[in-house]
């Protein structure tokens, strides 16, 4: 199994899926077609489905064009979003296969989205599995809650995709992570796993270099709404429970314009 990131627009990333032994691909997100199938003619590989992970335009504006380049594609889509140029919605648990050896799980995360779904990919001959969370888990962030609820924003990050194993590959759909590392270390200026991460992260940037992927066990290391759990990140927002933690994480995140965290602005 190859992963090929493919950058779009300002920060997007879509990606190419590619069975290595068959050279069937499946394009995650593809806004702008023109780039993803340049991509996939690069390494040989032809693309046969599209994975939407939610409607928004920036992610799914691309699947029309797609469907006219190559004619017969399929274009999934979660059944509780209207995903423009769907053609065969997934449900939580609607299992896919990509050439010989690739096998993808589809897993409805909602909270950005009403339906939102993380696709799973497990390969028999990669060890790794990875999986593709558009823009309910970025690295060391979240989406925004437009569509949903912090309790379901709690359900998708740490029961859904907290649950898979902690190797899993993790590829978002933004480059966010330096911006999401800086306000990261304002409520855990202590986290040396956040410092050294973002120091990686301004060198990639640097350099032009993707992010991607994480992991869900790095994840539970370096992103607070991943943390929520944890009694002493509760406790630094006066929290009762895990998901008013990430409830008042998000309000601030969605308020912060740079700058330390101050718990008197709560």
């Amino acid at each position: 199994m190859k992963i090929i990131p493919v950058a779009c627009l300002e920060d997007n990333y879509a990606y190419l899926i590619v069975d290595e032994s068959t050279k069937s691909a499946a394009a995650v997100d593809p806004v702008e077609p023109e780039k993803v199938l340049a991509a996939a003619g690069e390494v040989g590989a032809h693309v046969d489905c599209v994975l939407t992970t939610h409607h928004h335009w920036d992610h799914a504006g691309g699947n029309k064009k797609m469907g006219h380049s190559v004619p017969g594609i399929k274009v999934y889509g979660g059944s509780l979003d209207n995903v423009k140029g769907c053609t065969d919605q997934v449900e939580n648990g609607t299992k896919l296969s990509l050439g010989k050896d690739i096998e993808i799980l589809c897993l409805h995360t909602p909270c950005h989205t009403k339906g939102h779904i993380s696709y799973y990919v497990t390969s028999k001959v990669d060890k790794d599995p990875a999986v593709f969370t558009g823009d309910t888990l970025f690295i060391a962030g979240c989406g925004r809650f437009f569509e949903g609820t912090a309790e379901q924003m709690y359900q998708s990050l740490i029961v859904t995709l907290g649950s898979l194993p902690k190797p899993t590959q993790v590829y978002c759909g933004h480059e966010y992570t330096v911006k999401n590392l800086e306000f990261m270390l304002t409520v855990e200026p202590e986290n040396e796993k956040m410092k050294q991460k973002l120091e990686w992260a301004q060198k990639q940037s640097e350099a032009n270099q993707p992010t991607v992927p994480s992991t869900i066990g790095d994840e539970f290391e370096i992103n607070t709404f991943m943390r929520v759990d944890l009694p002493e990140i509760q406790a630094k927002f006066g929290a009762k429970s895990p998901v008013e933690a990430l409830r008042e994480v998000r309000k601030i995140k969605d308020n912060w314009k740079g700058g330390a965290y101050c718990r008197a602005t709560l």
